[in-house]
């Protein structure tokens, strides 16, 4: 079935109507940037891992605009495996928001979210499913050795130390975009309607029953990842600003702290001015303390900006994400 859809809120589709049309064990979710060199191989390999087993599964790919040919790799595909489901977005809207699009379509029990870079092997599914068990809600995939660069483990660890501070993330938590969710789970994410979606941040708001398996990590299977510098600092700051108050409460603290410090050097020179008769001079301690206050005010006005802005565009319901097409051979 293809579909043309648009809604600020679903991306268009009622996701209790599609659920009920086709219940599955397990959905995977991918969301697909230029990865059409991969996606054949990936789907391939998951079919492998999990045709054996005894479950229902559905593979949601979600194309999130990629400008190479991945929606015709999508379309070509789903055409020989009815487990197969294609989701093609309007516009870029990132990664955790195609995700959102893939969890509001899947109809599975369990819901386990990949890369399309075969980095994630098919192949420790099961485990993550595996790891659901004794009552968890949320199974995290823990690398044993990370094949990617440095900095990106850089801020891996610091995007995780950030988790514990704002979010209260356990500390032995990796994590990880591989990862298993159950449906009760993921229908409290999807109660999330904003523009800014961070799934690891709605997971963290909505349980704390999490564990972990070993999983391995492997070089990308065919081009250069997608995910740089300047998309992990607007990782950070979706972190620091749509689900934490923390950064404006540092930013109230510092400004108390240097109103204290204004306020302790103002005596201190009238004490000078006073005992010894004298002034205290030098323009290089004005311009340092007028600095050092206006940058704080700055800071403080940027974040409440950043606050604002957020607000702004989630009460005028700027969608997450618009699908412009949907492949669903069992509809």
């Amino acid at each position: 079935m293809q579909t043309d859809a648009s809604h600020p809120n679903d991306g268009g589709y009622s996701t209790g109507r599609h659920r009920a049309a086709r219940k599955v064990d397990l959905s995977i979710i991918v969301p697909v940037y230029r990865g059409v060199e991969c996606l054949e191989r990936l789907v391939s390999r998951i079919d492998q891992a999990l045709g054996s087993a005894n479950i229902s599964f559905e593979i949601v790919l979600v194309n999130d605009c990629s400008p190479d040919n991945s929606w015709a790799k999508i379309s070509d595909l789903s055409r020989s495996r009815p487990f197969l489901v294609g989701i093609n977005l309007r516009k870029n809207v990132g990664q955790d928001n195609a995700i959102m699009a893939g969890l509001r379509y899947s109809a599975g029990r369990i819901i386990v979210i990949m890369d399309d870079d075969l980095q994630h092997d098919p192949g420790d599914i099961r485990k993550l499913v595996n790891g659901l068990n004794n009552g968890h809600d949320v199974c995290f995939g823990r690398y044993r050795t990370q094949k990617q660069k440095w900095w990106k483990r850089f801020g891996s660890r610091l995007n995780g130390k950030l988790a514990e501070i704002l979010l209260k993330k356990p500390a032995n938590i990796y994590l990880s975009p591989f990862k298993a969710i159950r449906r009760s789970v993921v229908d409290e994410i999807c109660r999330y309607h904003g523009p800014y979606a961070y799934i690891d941040g709605l997971i963290l708001s909505v349980t704390s029953r999490f564990t972990q398996v070993d999983v391995t990590h492997h070089r990308r299977f065919s081009g250069q990842s997608n995910f740089t510098l300047v998309r992990s600092l607007r990782v950070w700051m979706r972190l620091l600003t749509s689900y934490s108050v923390v950064p404006l409460r540092v930013a109230s603290v510092s400004g108390f702290l240097a109103a204290g410090i204004g306020f302790f050097l103002g005596i201190v020179y009238l004490s000078w001015h006073f005992v010894f008769g004298g002034s205290v001079e030098g323009w290089t301690t004005l311009i340092i303390t007028i600095l050092f206050i206006g940058g704080i005010q700055l800071i403080g006005i940027g974040l409440l900006g950043e606050y604002i802005g957020r607000i702004f565009l989630t009460v005028n319901t700027y969608p997450q994400f618009s699908v412009l097409e949907i492949i669903d051979s069992r509809e």
